[in-house]
């Protein structure tokens, strides 16, 4: 028996000593009490790692220790969420060390498909894919920060879409007190998220559902549903979304919630590509949306030419059907000429437009100050 247990002693050092050496335990992104940041990455044999994020002009380098650890500390940043990464030996990286991952096509696409995507999105758009997220508090909660107020609920929701033959998933967020028998009926909010982006981008990084509830709870915003569908319609993420919305999920949504469902309790909102299809479904819909509110939209697609080229609209109608038509953007946005374009497009159409320009560029921190001011304004 002693022999035995020598051999499997001696085993288990050899087995031991075989594997390679384990990762230590680190903390990344560390966020101080002054809003600097510390970001670490373990790497022996990395030739290279820098920090890209939303709250640096330019990538800065880590610095490797002797155990192989890298990091790097960012001075004070303003509060906000923000995406970042790491590229590492020319590769770009989600921090291993953090589990808050920015929600994207990433997780949804094949390679086919991201190569069809890339080409809807400029480089910087398309570079969202393997990002983690870092949020900086600061001393006051912000309009979506997880406050002590009454909370609303998110489900995860599926629907048959006979438009495009598939079963689909949307997120429904719902405000606390809602009762599905009861006699309460709440207006609906239709939000769409960017091209290579999800349905779970609006709750995850844009943080909705906490915008909605402190907007509530501070009596700023009338209680209400927002539905967040899935708007990439494989694998072209144009072409009949529109009719997937009109005649599939608002369908869905007014069988199954206490909805109202005249135009004036419909809204259609959405970020970039979602921007442009929120153009394309509630300007040939105004009928059924009087909300329509673009988020910095990207309009280059055949369906926005489709729509609004050669387009003589009846302008009367329209304004008297629209109770607010809103297009937002940031003055550093890369589609901020071609949204500036668009607003005197409608303008020019007599088309009654309120645009909202903006420090900032085309991000998620733009689009939940974007969200915030609709919801304020909406079902008023």
């Amino acid at each position: 028996m002693k022999q035995i247990l020598n051999i499997l002693f001696l085993f288990s050092v050899i087995t031991a000593a075989a594997q390679p050496p384990r990762a230590p335990s680190i903390s990344s992104p560390d966020v101080h009490a002054d809003n600097s940041i510390t970001f670490r990455f373990y790497s022996k044999t990395a030739q290279k790692v820098s920090l890209s994020g939303e709250f640096l002009k330019n990538p800065v380098d880590l610095v490797k220790d002797t155990s192989g650890i890298w990091s790097v500390t960012v001075p004070p940043v303003t509060p906000d969420i923000y995406p970042y990464s790491f590229t590492v030996d020319n590769v770009q990286v989600a921090d291993p060390n953090n589990t808050y991952i920015f929600a994207n096509e990433r997780f949804k696409r094949s390679i086919v498909e991201v190569k069809v995507l890339s080409t809807l999105c400029n480089r910087d758009t398309f570079s969202r894919f393997k990002r983690s997220i870092v949020e900086v508090k600061g001393d006051k909660p912000l309009v979506h920060a997880l406050q002590n107020v009454p909370h609303g609920k998110i489900s995860y929701r599926l629907y048959k879409s006979a438009t495009l033959g598939v079963t689909r998933q949307l997120l429904v967020y719902t405000p606390l007190g809602l009762d599905m028998n009861g006699k309460t009926k709440y207006p609906v909010l239709y939000l769409i998220h960017g091209g290579s982006d999800t349905e779970e981008t609006w709750t995850k990084v844009g943080r909705a559902n906490f915008i909605a509830d402190n907007l509530i709870a501070e009596g700023k915003a009338k209680p209400m549903i927002i539905v967040m569908p899935y708007g990439n319609v494989r694998p072209n993420p144009m072409p009949d979304f529109t009719k997937d919305m009109v005649n599939d999920i608002v369908p869905f949504i007014e069988a199954n919630y206490p909805v109202l469902t005249d135009s004036k309790s419909r809204a259609v909102a959405g970020f970039s590509v979602g921007g442009g299809q929120t153009l394309n479904i509630g300007l040939t819909n105004t009928d059924k949306f009087a909300y329509v509110c673009s988020y910095a939209p990207y309009t280059a697609t055949d369906e926005f030419k489709k729509n609004f080229t050669d387009w003589s609209p009846n302008a009367e109608l329209m304004n008297k059907q629209l109770k607010l038509f809103t297009i937002s953007v940031g003055t550093e946005d890369f589609l901020y000429e071609s949204v500036k374009k668009n607003i005197t497009f409608f303008e020019e159409k007599k088309i009654k437009v309120k645009p909202y320009i903006v420090s900032g560029g085309h991000t998620w921190m733009n689009c939940k100050q974007y969200l915030a001011t609709t919801l304020q304004e909406i079902f008023k």
